[in-house]
């Protein structure tokens, strides 16, 4: 089940998010990020906190059927179009439609904004993850931008740069 996320999840959004990304049980699932940065944190509670209480941004969780949230979706409110952010599956739950799931739920989310588009940013050498973006809809926009030099949530192991994709909402 989907749904829209509140404060009493930020601890369950938190060890997800940094489970899907970071650290060893992270390899277990394919969006993994620990071969390309080091460390075991993808997020934190204070980060979370000051997302959560923005007006302007929701976080989507899919609940399994126990009530264990094993996927969440970041959707923020900009002038551009909705920004889509920390898409994630748990990685003992990956390749069982979670995510796609998530995906379209962000769509209807864009759609129930009457936003024009969704758009993210994704590493550059996630190809295998940009791939599964461009085969639900999105494109890339050509836009680049560095990767944060801020370390808190790891260390880049070789020079990296996003690229900006989006899908037109119709």
């Amino acid at each position: 089940m989907i749904s829209i996320a509140t404060n009493e999840d930020i601890t369950a959004l938190e060890s997800l998010l940094n489970s899907a990304y970071r650290g060893e049980i992270s390899t277990l699932g394919w969006t993994s990020e620990a071969h390309i940065i080091k460390g075991e944190r993808r997020t934190d509670i204070p980060s979370l906190t000051l997302l959560m209480d923005d007006p302007l941004t929701d976080f989507l969780k899919y609940q399994s059927e126990n009530n264990v949230l094993t996927g969440c979706v970041c959707l923020q409110q900009k002038k551009e179009g909705i920004y889509l952010g920390m898409l994630s599956v748990s990685p003992l739950q990956q390749n069982a439609g979670i995510g796609k799931q998530l995906l379209e739920a962000a769509t209807q989310y864009a759609q129930s904004k009457n936003s024009p588009r969704i758009f993210m940013t994704v590493i550059s050498v996630r190809q295998e993850l940009i791939n599964w973006y461009l085969r639900h809809g999105y494109r890339e926009t050509g836009e680049r931008a560095p990767f944060p030099a801020d370390h808190r949530f790891g260390i880049p192991v070789e020079p990296l740069e996003f690229v900006f994709l989006e899908k037109l909402i119709q």
